[in-house]
């Protein structure tokens, strides 16, 4: 009984340094060598060692990838001061976005609301807080977003251009609303363009 003892300590003690050494970290051979041992991009290593062991790495993006939260990307960079050439190939830019489900009309009216209508007004109309009729701080009318035929026929490229870059006296709204929510509010502007003329036939009979 005391050797079956001493045999069961014995026993129990070499599994635990088997356990404890590396040897299974060091197998003799390796499926997919690639896999077990990770290449993956690390922050704040040095990644010199890469191209020694002949693996391309030049540090940006795979041709044809998107950045996370840019799944609607705008093909068109912003014109140097005096250029006009991006700003008139907006016009052939289609809007990915070609309606509004009720939940996305409401979402998007806010933000309509909190971003634009402050110059453009809440009904589109040019009349927003900073020119109150002419007696804001604004003294020029923002653009009448409804009811001018410039801006009702003002293709969503165009739009979507003034939007991501700004235009004019009017700002980028690129850091306050991503590239979805820009669509968005476009396509809202375009829906409302929609109603008025709607309601504007309608008034005509």
């Amino acid at each position: 009984m005391k050797k079956l003892s001493i045999l069961i300590v014995l026993f129990s003690a070499t599994a635990v340094l088997f356990s404890c050494s590396d040897i299974k970290r060091k197998p003799s051979r390796i499926y997919m060598p690639d896999m077990f041992y990770s290449r993956a991009y690390q922050t704040y290593t040095d990644h010199s060692n890469l191209t020694k062991e002949g693996v391309f790495y030049n540090e940006k993006p795979v041709v044809g990838t998107i950045a996370r939260g840019e799944d609607m990307p705008f093909p068109l960079a912003k014109d140097a001061p005096g250029d006009t050439t991006n700003y008139a190939a907006s016009k052939l830019i289609k809007s990915p976005i070609d309606s509004l489900t009720p939940a996305q009309y409401v979402e998007t009216e806010r933000l309509f609301l909190v971003n634009c209508a402050i110059c453009h007004g809440p009904k589109l109309d040019g009349n927003g807080p900073l020119y109150k009729g002419g007696e804001g701080p604004y003294p020029a009318k923002p653009a009448q977003l409804v009811g001018d035929a410039k801006y009702e026929a003002m293709p969503e490229g165009q739009m979507f251009y003034s939007v991501e870059y700004g235009k004019n006296l009017m700002g980028s709204y690129a850091s306050q609303l991503s590239r979805q929510q820009r669509w968005q509010i476009i396509r809202y502007i375009k829906m409302k363009q929609a109603e008025g003329k709607a309601n504007t036939a309608t008034a005509s009979k």
